[in-house]
């Protein structure tokens, strides 16, 4: 899949790589990095770096933190999100606390939207 992006991102989407999240870090290896296709980690589309990009689902999978219940947070993803739509993608978003309390659950609903078998994912 080719699509534009901003090459000045490059630097900082390889930091994001290495300095994921507790929470990023427990759904890439635990259940992400397990499934029957590609997922790319902080993969840079246009403007945006996105947590975690699915080119044969067309999918985006972002897990927020704190900020993001900020108005201001809510607003730049209403944007960003609408932007990425219009690309075609769809954007399933998680909050930190549904990965820390409610994992099962997360992973179970991936699963659906991915069209996976639960089963055949040992997390």
């Amino acid at each position: 899949m080719i699509h534009n992006y901003n090459k000045n991102l490059v630097h900082l989407a390889q930091e994001l790589r290495k300095n994921m999240t507790e929470e990023e870090h427990k759904l890439w290896f635990y259940f992400l990095k397990r499934l029957p296709f590609t997922v790319n980690r902080q993969k840079i589309i246009g403007n945006y770096i996105v947590d975690f990009f699915i080119a044969s689902k067309r999918t985006i999978i972002e897990i927020d933190g704190s900020q993001h219940y900020f108005d201001k947070g809510k607003e730049a993803d209403k944007i960003r999100d609408n932007e990425l739509r219009s690309l075609g993608y769809t954007v399933l978003r998680y909050s930190n606390r549904d990965i820390n309390y409610c994992y099962d659950s997360v992973c179970e609903d991936l699963a659906n939207k991915l069209n996976v078998t639960v089963m055949d994912l040992k997390w």
